[in-house]
């Protein structure tokens, strides 16, 4: 089992990889560069990001059981992040604001919905790509209020900061909208449901072809010899995954619902690391040189805390 968890980890990976490195030739060739992909950025923030967690509430078919078990995920995907916040919090305070921020944001942000759920589909099954699912819900909430006050906080004292950033932006208002969806049981119509299906499917190729265009600005020399991706890579895939291993199993949480919150948790930083970074003229090569070197690490680090959770 343990083999076979290691080669789903490599095989997405593998594929991000791929995608990678078809955006890093685009950029060195002309095709698509770096300055088209800032554009490309404001596409993922404001249209592809809402359909994907609008399309997710219209997706989860009502019952008392689902209300009970996306209760329990949320819970403890809030859980994760508030952890994943403190944990983060002695670290990367001196610096370069932009530079350190992004770790921080790295730090916290997981790649659930790319890395976590095709793990949780091969070892758990259905029930556990729910549990992953419902980890989306804070994922995004957090991301889009405590990841935006984050990013753009680098610069708010000379834009000055307003609160309306943090309530009034993509992922706040998609909530709004999908939460309603789910338990108001409503059934969107195929005219709205099929677009933002498609929509949400440009995600990871997109992200993925913009973070190479990143990376091909990037010093690829340099980029397996910083120390802050290291230390990263440490909280992010080491420290976070076992905290939340040992409070799951002090409270007596086991079972479905403990190896998909582990999952959640051990899972690489999000390839939207790189995407806040340009939104907030953030260090967008910090952030592509740590999501490329944590992600290739996770390959094994994600398979020893799921051999664990299921102990």
């Amino acid at each position: 089992m343990f083999l076979q968890n290691v080669e789903t980890a490599a095989m997405q990976v593998a594929i991000l990889y791929v995608l990678v490195a078809v955006g890093f030739i685009c950029d060195k060739t002309g095709l698509y560069t770096e300055k088209a992909a800032r554009l490309t950025n404001d596409l993922l923030f404001y249209i592809v990001t809402p359909a994907i967690i609008i399309e997710s509430f219209s997706s989860i078919a009502y019952s008392n059981e689902t209300l009970k078990n996306l209760l329990l995920s949320f819970a403890g995907g809030a859980a994760l992040h508030a952890i994943a916040i403190l944990l983060s919090l002695p670290f990367f305070r001196k610096g370069d604001k932009r530079t350190t921020h992004t770790y921080k944001f790295a730090c916290v942000y997981g790649n659930v919905g790319y890395m976590a759920l095709p793990l949780a589909q091969a070892v758990l099954g259905a029930e556990g790509v729910f549990f992953c699912s419902g980890v989306l819900i804070p994922f995004n909430i957090f991301e889009f209020t405590h990841g935006i006050r984050l990013m753009a906080g680098v610069s708010s004292k000379k834009t000055g900061f307003k609160l309306k950033w943090l309530l009034f932006n993509p992922g706040v208002i998609s909530v709004l909208i999908g939460l309603p969806i789910f338990l108001l049981r409503l059934s969107l119509p195929r005219i709205i449901l099929e677009p933002a299906g498609l929509i949400a499917d440009l995600n990871t190729p997109l992200a993925m072809l913009m973070f190479g265009t990143y990376l091909a600005q990037t010093d690829l020399k340099k980029m397996f010899f910083r120390k802050e991706t290291y230390l990263v890579s440490i909280l992010k895939l080491l420290v976070l995954p076992a905290v939340m291993l040992g409070g799951m199993k002090l409270v007596g949480i086991a079972g479905t619902l403990c190896t998909a919150l582990v999952i959640s948790a051990s899972a690489p930083p999000a390839n939207n690391t790189v995407m806040f970074a340009a939104k907030y003229n953030c260090d967008t090569e910090a952030a592509s040189q740590t999501v490329a070197v944590s992600s290739f690490l996770s390959i094994l680090t994600m398979p020893l805390f799921i051999a664990a959770s299921q102990v």
